[in-house]
């Protein structure tokens, strides 16, 4: 944790919050810990968007108050608390045709006095926004023109741009592709983790705030229904009485935290759940980002997942490290060493299908077709992502395609991460 950022606490006593005669939130207390993770989950309604409307000084209390660091947020100078406190709210649709530069530098307007213009330390802080955010190759274009994802990690910049202690986030998935929801919930979760700074994030997806989130507190008509860890909070009887759903609720195989099966439509008695808990084993053999994708789909579907072999500050082995996945890793810039390869083997035999994604092949990461090759000459259940544009993935003057070409006739083939799903779930249940 860099020691210059501490979060700082925030203290919500007996919170009373309406918008007309009726409260929408009715005696909410919650203390949330200097540097903690908090996600805010509930339906529709629930009083959520309020509570954070709330926090970040938007709406005035009927009765109780926020306390932000010790002191009466409603009575904090507005510029001070944009200083220490940050806002990332669901949608932002600027009215003129900013840049992303000019979108960041926006962040350092609490840090400027009246009339002020920004100066080397103000782009210097933004620069170092967008580079931690993966947004500095983004900054000269317009940014009404990027997508869901971009847009979203430029907003976070500019938050980060603030240098903030606290950082309030109204659904920050919302609206995202899967692949863009686990990249902006990585980057929350690592400055949460690496600077301290305090997270309160309003999220509609229980799983995703069960992996991310160290407490949550789940709303009900206004009321904090339950508080704690997710695995107090998410519960199959909690679900029910704030939602109106039945669900399973299980143990990650992988990551060991609560995730909901919705749909299910009845209990879950103990044969189902004891067959439910051998769920598939999935070994992913990717590299260079190509992998994140299905390990979200993956993990999403409760699977046992492990990659391999992929180099340290590779995308995927960065996304695998954050989802909990088990990845063989070597060295950035060196060549699968042969105990690497066995060990990636190991896993690719011990796993009941394996994935080979459209990563491309070079001499150096060739071993990784190789285990593939093996697998699926020791009978193993292998799928191939995007098997029809190999040839355009050979970096090895043909050596490759000429592998690929000796298995392709003897697997599945999927064109997305949600045919590989679909997959496994068919061999699970041929299976059974």
């Amino acid at each position: 944790m860099n020691p210059e950022i501490y979060g700082l606490p925030i203290k919500i006593e007996d919170l009373v919050v309406g918008y007309g005669a009726e409260p929408v939130l009715d005696g909410v207390d919650l203390e949330v810990s200097a540097g903690e993770f908090v996600g805010v989950v509930g339906p529709n309604g629930s009083g959520k968007t309020t509570l954070l409307r709330t926090i970040a000084r938007v709406l005035i209390p009927i009765r109780g108050g926020v306390y932000i660091g010790g002191l009466d947020a409603h009575r904090i100078p507005l510029r001070q608390l944009a200083r220490e406190m940050a806002v990332v709210p669901q949608d932002t649709i600027p009215a003129f045709d900013f840049t992303v530069r000019e979108v960041v530098l926006m962040g350092r307007t609490p840090h400027l006095a009246r009339l002020q213009v920004e100066g080397h330390k103000d782009y210097e802080a933004a620069e170092n926004a967008m580079r931690l955010t993966g947004t500095l190759d983004l900054a000269d274009r317009p940014f009404a023109a990027l997508s869901g994802g971009e847009r979203q990690r430029v907003v976070i910049a500019r938050a980060l741009a603030q240098e903030p202690k606290v950082i309030l986030l109204d659904e920050p998935t919302s609206h995202l592709d899967m692949n863009y929801q686990f990249e902006v919930m990585n980057l929350i979760h690592k400055f949460n983790r690496d600077r301290g700074i305090t997270v309160v994030a309003v999220l509609h997806d229980l799983n995703l705030a069960a992996h991310y989130c160290r407490t949550l507190a789940m709303l009900k008509k206004g009321k904090i229904l339950a508080h704690g860890e997710p695995k107090d909070v998410i519960t199959a009887d909690n679900v029910r009485t704030v939602y109106g759903a039945e669900v399973w609720v299980r143990k990650h195989p992988t990551t060991g935290r609560p995730y909901v099966i919705a749909g299910v439509g009845k209990t879950l008695d103990e044969r189902e759940a004891n067959k439910f808990e051998r769920r598939p084993k999935v070994h992913v053999i990717c590299g260079g980002g190509t992998g994140a994708p299905i390990f979200a789909k993956l993990i999403r579907r409760g699977f046992q997942v492990t990659a391999g072999v992929l180099n340290d500050g590779d995308t995927d082995q960065e996304a695998a490290e954050a989802l909990g996945v088990y990845s063989i890793c070597t060295p950035q810039f060196t060549a699968i060493t042969e105990e690497a390869a066995d060990e990636n083997l190991r896993l690719a035999l011990d796993a009941d299908v394996v994935v080979l994604s459209d990563a491309p092949f070079g001499v150096w990461n060739l071993p990784n077709l190789v285990t593939a090759a093996k697998a699926v000459e020791a009978g193993a259940k292998v799928v191939l992502l995007k098997p029809n544009d190999f040839r355009m993935r050979d970096f090895t003057g043909g050596e490759a395609l000429e592998i690929f070409e000796s298995i392709a006739g003897r697997t599945a083939a999927a064109s997305n991460a949600d045919e590989i799903a679909a997959f496994v779930e068919q061999c699970a249940a041929d299976e059974r």
